[in-house]
């Protein structure tokens, strides 16, 4: 089963803590901006963007899960 990244934009004030848990998921740029470059990760990294997840401090983040893949 897949899954995939979410961002509530409203939320998100760009502290980057979620590109330093997952610095292959997540890019913040200097002035905040939250890029996903993996919108659909691999399973091997579903460790770490949960930890973005949940260590998000405006809680901007979610997984949803992908039944089809």
């Amino acid at each position: 089963m897949g899954f995939r990244i979410v961002v509530d934009e409203v939320l998100c004030q760009g502290h980057g803590v979620c590109e330093g848990d997952a610095p292959d998921v997540f890019a913040v740029s200097k002035k905040g901006e939250l890029t996903i470059l993996q919108p659909t990760p691999d399973g091997s990294l579903r460790s770490q963007v949960e930890a973005a997840v949940t260590y998000c401090p405006t809680h901007a983040l979610s997984i949803v899960e992908d039944p089809e893949d």
